[in-house]
């Protein structure tokens, strides 16, 4: 896959591929944008461990993962942080560099969510996030774009 570079604070578009990805995850080996075809991916960006709103968020996500994994979707946080003690819950990737940041279009320190689908296309950018809520309205959106679509006529 191609890593697309945009101007920091712009995001690819709904509909165009997701940018590729290689990075030190929690569980001990890289993980690439390709580990995760075949299913929906939510990849949300926080700042630096151990912000209150990291674990809050990662919390919220945490309890909501059995429905997560029934609606065939993985949760990844990334940070620029290193990947020390970390904030509770889904799997962490560390870009040290912010590339992948940049790459998606969100800014150091920012909380960004991009849902991509199982071919490997952004659905959907979640540019203001609200870390109480944000499972909630993430799992609200992937049952609507899992919804079979109506054929008029």
């Amino acid at each position: 896959m191609t890593l697309f570079i945009l101007p920091v604070g712009a995001s690819p578009r709904v509909g165009q591929p997701a940018p590729s990805f290689n990075l030190p995850s929690s569980l001990g080996h890289n993980l690439q944008l390709q580990d995760f075809s075949g299913g929906w991916l939510v990849l949300y960006f926080y700042p630096e461990d151990p912000k209150a709103g990291c674990t809050i968020q990662a919390r919220r996500f945490e309890q909501d993962l059995p429905t997560f994994g029934k609606l065939n979707t993985r949760v990844v946080g990334v940070t620029m942080a290193n990947l020390g003690p970390p904030c509770d819950g889904p799997t962490q990737l560390t870009d040290p560099f912010g590339e992948l940041g940049a790459a998606y279009g969100a800014p150091t320190g920012s909380r960004q969510t991009y849902i991509i689908d199982p071919q490997g296309f952004l659905r959907r950018v979640f540019t203001r996030v609200n870390p109480l809520s944000h499972s909630r309205e993430v799992l609200t959106v992937l049952r609507e774009l899992q919804q079979p679509r109506k054929r008029d006529g």
